[in-house]
């Protein structure tokens, strides 16, 4: 039996996939259903990710939180550095060192791991173009860990330009709406050899970028994430993860 635990933030939590009960779905439970629809068994699956992290806690923390579940993982999916690359200074040399630090460490476990670079908002981020830089630098320096650290598939959402569109984001522009989730979770079932049909919507008309529309983004989304900076908070304070043992999915996607 697949036993499949994600590690992350809010990218792998599903912020921006709310279920009707406000439990957040998102790509891991996604390819969960997917890894069990596509084996014709049930599928175990753990969700440690919590919004907010920073990629040290993911690694030192919940990855061996994962790795002590029992019985143990055979399936690990990881990313993370998206909160990093936020923070001004942030060194993607100490992101890549971490990466493959969660490598060595699952190597060891003998656990395989689905490497994932997070999808690219930075088209309509107001620190979009910085944020890029960074995220392609980790990008292309995690892309060959796969030859070199063990049973690793990487996934690269970050170079996806189908997701680029705003129809695959929330109104806050930085995490993944419904349809930005089931199309990585399309993604990941491909790249792990699951036919998968790929995810595409109808882009629908121009989204709204009149000096009205900015300033309700600003006072809505952007200032409230610049006072936690400046308060030392973060959205993930007190917050563990939704699926902290083992459940049973018997369902596809």
């Amino acid at each position: 039996m697949t036993r499949y635990v994600a590690i992350g933030d809010s990218f792998t939590e599903g912020l921006g996939d709310p279920m009707p009960d406000g439990i957040m779905r998102g790509w891991a439970d996604l390819v969960a259903a997917g890894l069990a629809a596509g084996a014709n068994e049930p599928v175990e699956y753990a969700n440690l990710a919590v919004r907010g992290r920073l990629l040290g806690p993911i690694v030192n923390e919940q990855l061996e939180a994962a790795l002590a579940l029992s019985p143990p993982p055979t399936l690990l999916s990881l990313n993370g550095g998206g909160n990093d690359m936020l923070r001004p200074g942030g060194d993607v040399s100490h992101l890549v060192a971490l990466t493959e630090q969660a490598l060595r460490r699952c190597a060891e476990a003998g656990v395989r791991v689905i490497l994932l670079s997070g999808a690219d908002p930075s088209d309509r981020l107001p620190f979009g173009r910085a944020m890029r830089r960074k995220a392609e630098t980790l990008t292309e320096a995690v892309r060959n860990f796969d030859q070199d650290h063990g049973d690793v598939v990487f996934v690269d959402c970050f170079h996806d330009t189908e997701i680029r569109k705003a129809g695959y984001w929330s109104a806050d522009r930085l995490h993944l709406n419904a349809n930005g989730h089931r199309r990585v979770a399309g993604l990941v079932l491909t790249a792990l050899g699951y036919e998968t049909e790929a995810h595409v919507i109808d882009p629908g008309p121009a989204e709204p970028r009149g000096v009205l529309a900015e300033a309700r983004y600003y006072r809505e989304h952007v200032w409230p994430w610049i006072n936690r900076r400046l308060h030392g908070q973060s959205s993930g304070d007190d917050r563990t993860g939704k699926y902290l043992d083992w459940v049973k999915i018997k369902s596809g996607v």
